[in-house]
């Protein structure tokens, strides 16, 4: 039992080498489009980083559902960060030979197996064998004929050829008037049988949307193309560049009903006629242990399938007490599918809380009409409350637009202050007087200053506020608030710029966009608090000695 113990476990690290080297090996699989129509070619693409594969993948399995047209292999190696990566990519062109749903089994290289794919062959349109086709034709289509003002249709021009053309070819851009146009990814190849003769396809697909109800027109395209001489040359050696019968097609109009806003939407919110929409939110960092002045980031993301991202209104703001908001720029994205744009818009904004206890969120909503399912819809999350726990650490500013209310002062207390005042104006008389007797004595060396001057803290500050440093900016004016007589929150209760500065400086601490801060407002502010509610700065060296010689 012992020897049988040790041999597994001798035997355990080839067993789990080779585990890895299972995983690791591994056969990528994709086509380039999941729908197509009956008699069209589809490009399946097998990729692999395993260098020691050789040969190609087995395609028997793929024989009783596919004809394989062709077959190619492109060997790629990059370089990144000093890493070598070698890939091989075999691309497969498969005619499926019958509709409906197929499926492309798995195939096999090596000990490396590719995943199933499923297609969706729909039957196409009869072609109209009696109406003669030339060489080169051009077909426009539209996924719906009729669709609400400013939602999304897709039209798909595509250009077929029984010879082939010279690159020089060219399809004009996309035109149609009062109508929005984003074209959906690069435009794909393949080859589609009709009447029995192969074709090769180049497909183009717009997302449309007309900004004005009624009836819309789809101009006709035109596609210049260079058919390719397949004669020989008669002089194989001369150096001329070869030519080509030239081809103008065209294809047919196409009419478009575009009908108006349904009387149902609600005529307050944006208009947003979506095949889908969803929302979704995220924190960083998660709010459950949220204390006052920690900046919580929050991300509201809808998406709206059917719609571009600039089509996306801004979703509702956080306002709510208790919590200050630094909103940042929006991030828009869109994704091509089978179905059209996928149009995102992401909502950022750090909060602040300012004080402790519960905050509630309100819910957030978002109301969109269904073009799928053509009814109005409405796209919530829920409402959230925030727990908000005390920052001992933290020092507070007293929110801007509060005023330190004094309700009552007693009699003990305003006895303190006017002795305090009578004991200042004496030392300040003494202070007077031992400086006027000093003046006859004579010069002597000044004593160490221990701390910074008035002057230098208030010059550091000047600095930071030019270098636009809001980090540096917040300490140098930590400084000098310390050689004030009164708070921060004091002075900025009493005098509005210098509020709206410091609002402003917290803005770019708390917020992403703090590269973007000027402190040119700040200073402005500090040099316009009023006489009596700061410390006057030292104009310059006076070269007296010290207030009391030693």
């Amino acid at each position: 039992m012992t020897r049988f113990t040790l041999s597994m476990l001798a035997l355990l690290p080839a067993l789990l080498l080779c585990t890895i080297r299972a995983q690791a090996v591994e056969l990528v699989t994709s086509v380039d489009r999941s729908r197509l129509n009956s008699g069209e070619t589809v490009e399946l693409t097998l990729e692999t980083t395993d260098v020691t594969q050789f040969g190609k993948p087995d395609l028997t399995p793929l024989e009783p559902l596919f004809e394989v047209r062709g077959t190619r292999q492109v060997n790629q190696s990059t370089t990144l960060d000093g890493d070598n990566r070698a890939t091989t990519r075999w691309i497969i062109t498969l005619l499926p030979r019958q509709n409906g749903s197929v499926e492309i089994p798995v195939l096999q290289l090596g000990e490396a197996q590719s995943q199933p794919i499923t297609l969706q062959v729909v039957e196409s349109e009869t072609q109209d064998s009696s109406k003669p086709r030339g060489p080169v034709f051009i077909d426009a289509s539209l996924d719906q004929h009729s669709v609400y003002v400013q939602a999304q249709a897709i039209l798909t021009l595509r250009i077929y050829h029984s010879v082939s053309l010279y690159d020089d070819s060219s399809l004009p851009p996309l035109q149609i008037a009062d109508v929005r146009i984003e074209q959906l990814g690069e435009s794909r190849t393949f080859e589609k049988d009709i009447n029995g003769l192969r074709h090769g396809v180049i497909e183009m697909r717009y997302a449309i949307y007309p900004q004005h109800s009624g009836e819309l027109i789809i101009p006709a395209q035109i596609f210049n193309a260079a058919l390719v001489d397949a004669r020989p040359p008669q002089d194989a050696t001369s150096q001329a560049p070869k030519s080509g019968r030239l081809m103008r097609v065209s294809s047919s109009e196409i009419m478009l009903t575009v009908k108006a806003k349904p009387s149902a939407y609600p005529a307050d919110v944006p208009w947003l006629p979506a095949r889908s929409l969803s929302l979704s939110e995220s924190w960083n960092p998660p709010p459950d242990h949220a204390q006052v002045g920690d900046s919580l980031t929050r991300r509201l993301t809808v998406k709206a399938e059917g719609l571009a991202s600039s089509q996306l209104p801004p979703l509702p703001l956080t306002d709510v007490n208790g919590l200050r908001r630094y909103p940042d720029q929006p991030v828009l994205g869109n994704q091509n599918s089978e179905r059209g744009l996928i149009g995102s818009r992401e909502d950022r904004e750090a909060l602040v809380p300012t004080r402790s206890g519960a905050i509630e969120l309100p819910a957030v909503e978002v109301t969109w009409w269904n073009t799928f399912e053509d009814h109005l819809e409405h796209s919530s999350l829920p409402a959230q409350t925030l727990q908000v726990a005390n920052n001992p650490g933290l020092m507070v500013d007293t929110p801007t637009g509060a005023s330190p209310a004094i309700s009552a002062v007693d009699s003990a207390t305003l006895w303190r202050w006017k002795l305090s005042s009578l004991i200042l104006a004496c030392t300040t008389l003494l202070g007077f007087g031992l400086w006027w007797r000093a003046r006859w004595q004579p010069a002597i060396l000044r004593a160490a200053q221990t701390g910074p001057s008035p002057r230098t803290v208030l010059d550091e500050l000047k600095r930071a506020c030019q270098a636009n440093s809001p980090h540096a900016t917040r300490q140098a004016l930590d400084a000098w608030a310390r050689q004030q007589p009164e708070t921060l929150a004091e002075m900025a209760a009493r005098f509005v710029p210098l509020s709206n500065a410091l609002d402003g400086l917290n803005g770019a601490l708390y917020s992403e966009t703090g590269q973007y801060w000027q402190g040119e407002e700040l200073w402005r502010a500090i040099k316009a608090i009023p006489i009596a509610d700061r410390v006057q700065a030292p104009v310059g060296d006076s070269g007296l000695p010290p207030l009391y010689p030693k």
